[in-house]
């Protein structure tokens, strides 16, 4: 069996001389206890060196995908030219599915052979004369670094890295702009504490700080191009009625600077918005279209790249940042969430509460679905998108027209809503025939020749007759006179009521 290992100096093969000892994985290790024994288990049959660190750096990255450079197959040419029926042990799989499919040499790999390459590498230098330890050591650092530099220039995820930083940094700022303005509001309300509920916008009352001031000054100060007449009205009376308490220069020098602070930040965080819009209009016009900038940009730094998002299925997609409310139902057995970052998508936020969970399901289908072809298509235009959209807003319409249609009746029937108009329709009237009332006796009044009176006629009639019978024949004859007395009172009883 031949041995192919590669180092960062060039492709070594090795002859393994006794092929049992790779059966016995856990006890190879004792072969590469000292380099004598090494080389007693492994011959160097050929060793190639890189010309340079480009060759180097070719040969590394091919390594990594599973290819095979021209350098490589060269080597293997010439030494299985003789040894053409011997195996070749590889550290990588799917470099050795690729020699079998161009050069169809079988190729091994297993646990026996990883071990085989631990214990190579340890001795690499005993076992090849020609690469001593300083140049190995000095090519091993090189490669390193060119490898390092090439994977972060060429990185196809780059530009997402741009997007996850600038959505982290507009995170951040929202959160430092809440903290500064919440400060400065509650410092500021000390001295003026009406203005907070005269100007409720966080950027116009720090403005209006600003262009204020001591309140007492308040006179002097310009507010037309902060606040709108009539609520500069407002505050002017309110400074002069105000409740506050004193305050001195000092204090308002530094209220003054941090309202400096929130309107730079305020400024930059608009500019940073825009960047991070051009950006994924850019890169993931599909996304964007679908659940907007802000929503596709979280699901990218969540998932990590567009790529990794593009490999994740719909289901995943749809409670992507759910992650605690996900497994946490899952440990207690309940109801698993519907939805995680997709949530804050306009197309979510516009169906009913009913309608949540369907939509987010079809939106992440759908939001899947453009961020592979983002991703891994060609197109610049946001094709797939538009039609995407479309379908979802049609299944949205279509889920708030169930709820129109009536309850009784035909289900498939739509309600018909008439527009009123003033003078153009008759006033209806009271139909009282259509109320239901009960009679006012207990006993329910038959009206003569009715039908229903004929019936309950009949009714009684054979009622007294079955009774008649049943006197007839089980009574002594005085017992049976008094039963007929009692029945013709009983029928003329009946008869007068009717």
């Amino acid at each position: 069996m031949l041995v192919l290992f590669e180092t960062a100096a060039g492709y070594a093969i090795f002859k393994l001389l006794d092929e049992k000892k790779l059966q016995k994985v856990d006890d190879l290790y004792n072969e590469f206890e000292t380099p004598e024994k090494a080389n007693k288990l492994l011959t160097l049959k050929n060793f190639v060196k890189f010309d340079d660190m480009t060759d180097a750096l070719g040969a590394a990255n091919a390594a990594i995908e599973g290819k095979m450079t021209k350098t490589l197959k060269k080597l293997l040419k010439k030494v299985y030219v003789s040894d053409i029926h011997e195996q070749l042990a590889v550290a990588d799989s799917k470099l050795g599915k690729t020699i079998k499919d161009k050069l169809n040499i079988s190729c091994v790999q297993n646990d026996g052979v990883t071990e085989l390459m631990r214990g190579i590498r340890q001795h690499m230098t005993t076992l090849i004369n020609a690469l001593p330890d300083s140049d190995a050591n000095a090519m091993t650092l090189g490669l390193s670094h060119s490898l390092s530099r090439y994977k972060l220039k060429f990185s196809p995820d780059k530009v997402d890295t741009m997007v996850v930083q600038a959505i982290s940094l507009l995170d951040d700022l929202d959160k430092e702009l809440n903290n500064y303005i919440m400060r400065c509001r509650e410092w500021y309300g000390w001295h003026f504490p009406e203005l907070g509920k005269l100007v409720p916008d966080n950027l116009s009352y720090v403005r209006t700080v600003k262009a204020i001031g001591m309140k007492e000054t308040i006179s002097s100060a310009d507010l037309s191009s902060v606040l709108p007449e009539d609520v500069e009205k407002e505050v002017r009376e309110g400074a002069e009625i105000s409740m506050g308490t004193e305050i001195s220069e000092e204090d308002m020098i530094n209220i003054s600077h941090l309202c400096d602070q929130v309107i730079e930040i305020s400024e930059y965080r608009t500019q940073l918005y825009e960047y991070l819009k051009n950006r994924m209009t850019a890169i993931a016009p599909n996304l964007t279209l679908m659940v907007g900038e802000l929503v596709g940009a979280r699901l990218i730094a969540h998932a990590g790249s567009l790529i990794n998002l593009a490999k994740h299925p719909s289901s995943t997609v749809q409670i992507l940042g759910a992650e605690k409310a996900l497994f946490r139902a899952l440990k207690t057995k309940h109801d698993t969430p519907k939805y995680g970052i997709i949530y804050h998508a306009s197309l979510v936020g516009q169906s009913g509460p009913k309608d949540k969970g369907k939509i987010s399901r079809m939106l992440a289908a759908k939001t899947s679905l453009a961020a592979r072809v983002d991703a891994l298509g060609e197109e610049t235009a946001p094709s797939i998108g538009i039609e995407s959209k479309a379908k979802v807003e049609a299944r949205l319409r279509s889920c708030e027209q169930i709820k129109l249609r009536r309850i009784s009746g035909s289900g498939k029937k739509k309600v018909k809503q008439v527009k009123f108009e003033l003078g153009s329709s008759t006033p209806s009237q009271y139909e009282g025939g259509s109320d239901f009332t009960f009679g006012s006796g207990t006993k329910r009044q038959y009206e003569e020749g009715t039908p229903t009176a004929a019936a309950g006629e009949e009714k009684v009639a054979k009622k007294l007759k079955l009774e008649e019978e049943a006197v007839d024949k089980g009574s002594s004859p005085k017992k049976r006179k008094l039963e007929k007395e009692k029945k013709l009172k009983k029928k003329a009883k009946v008869s007068e009521e009717h």
